[in-house]
């Protein structure tokens, strides 16, 4: 558990007014929030992306709940909440008519006076980003109000750079004992190397959303890992892919987000199974040029395996279906010409398939004999 589990300071009270968004606030990290971004812009990226409209369903019904403050820290003269902005950003439309009715809701038009009254004034705890790192890091990376896992990464790469604290200290003061902090900051330092590298950006993936998981869990793949040659957990690295292996970097990139600008969109479509679908294909030079020409996951994840597993799942398969299919015969064919022109067809592809086959085994018999008499006669 964390050593420090929220700041230890008095509850005060301060207008809402005097409140201001924390334009670092890891939530918002991928949106473009500047230092000069108007507070309407983040209010309703907050309300679009964030759920705020559920918040704020809650404080018009009960009133704003006076035991669960917002903390804040003074800095430029301003009071920034750097814990709670998605509760303001509720405040500020209840109280405000045209703004709820720019982020579409009604909750704020029957307030009665006694949850009205509470959003006045709000409770607060006032404290810095240095004292409060450990509660927030607590309760958003590894407690009961998670983070998305691309804002967990952004905060302890903060905190770590910052306040030049270890993760391992990280990881204690949060209480995170499945080397989360680790993971999540080495996946993070991938990201931005291949950026540095402008091996991919981060405005070219293909979909609004970064699903920023997807990276930071199939790095603890072996197959990944040896595709990018990846440096261990351990190492803390900020650049964790050796800069021969940047080139392929990009191309993990884009199988995991895709490319905007190259018309490609992501091949993995859920972490089970697509990702170890594509762990066992970087595992196999044959079944990465497939997926390099263009080949969909499926068929590339077929190709890696050996050919001869392939053959003889192939006949294994068929050997099933027509099993199945005399099955049916009694009650499926009713003397129609079509089903007995395919029932032709596929007794010549048989036949054509165990002549190749027997052909090849004699070649390889024949080879094999060669090669004893060699031996034999001490030509070898």
């Amino acid at each position: 558990m964390p050593t420090t589990p929220a700041p230890q300071r008095q509850i005060e009270l301060l207008a809402s007014g005097e409140l201001h968004f924390d334009r670092r606030n890891p939530r918002l990290v991928g949106y473009g929030i500047e230092a000069s971004t108007p507070e309407i812009d983040i209010i309703k990226i907050l309300w679009r992306e964030m759920a705020v409209d559920e918040v704020a369903m809650s404080i018009a019904t009960t009133g704003f709940w006076q035991q669960e403050p917002l903390v804040v820290a003074l800095e430029a003269k301003k009071w920034v909440v750097i814990e709670g902005n998605r509760r303001l950003a509720a405040v500020r439309a209840l109280l405000n008519p045209d703004l709820a009715a720019e982020v579409g809701t009604e909750w704020g038009k029957n307030l009665t006076a006694k949850v009205r009254e509470t959003l006045a004034e709000l409770p607060v705890i006032k404290s810095t980003r240095e004292d409060s790192w450990r509660y927030l890091g607590f309760r958003h990376v590894n407690g009961p109000a998670r983070w998305s896992s691309f804002a967990k990464a952004e905060y302890i790469r903060f905190v770590h750079e910052k306040y030049t604290i270890s993760l391992e200290e990280i990881a204690h003061q949060i209480g995170d004992r499945h080397r989360t902090v680790r993971r999540l900051y080495r996946a993070l330092m991938v990201l931005q190397q291949a950026e540095r590298a402008k091996v991919y950006s981060l405005e070219d993936r293909a979909k609004k959303n970064l699903p920023f998981s997807h990276l930071y869990i199939s790095l603890d793949y072996d197959g990944f890992q040896n595709f990018l040659k990846l440096s261990s957990e351990d190492e803390e690295s900020a650049t964790p892919v050796p800069e021969a292996k940047l080139s392929q970097l990009g191309q993990v990139m884009r199988w995991l987000f895709g490319h905007k600008r190259e018309g490609k969109q992501p091949i993995i479509e859920s972490q089970n199974p697509d990702l170890r679908h594509l762990d066992k294909v970087l595992r196999s030079n044959e079944a990465c040029r497939a997926l390099e020409r263009g080949s969909s996951l499926a068929d590339a994840y077929e190709q890696a395996d050996p050919a001869k597993d392939r053959l003889r799942a192939h006949l294994l398969d068929a050997k099933s279906k027509l099993q199945s299919a005399l099955g049916v015969i009694t009650e499926g064919f009713e003397g129609e010409e079509d089903i007995l022109r395919t029932s032709g067809t596929v007794a010549e592809l048989a036949d054509k398939v165990y002549e190749e086959l027997e052909n090849k085994l004699r070649e390889s018999r024949a080879q094999n004999s060669g090669k004893k008499r060699r031996m034999t006669d001490g030509t070898v």
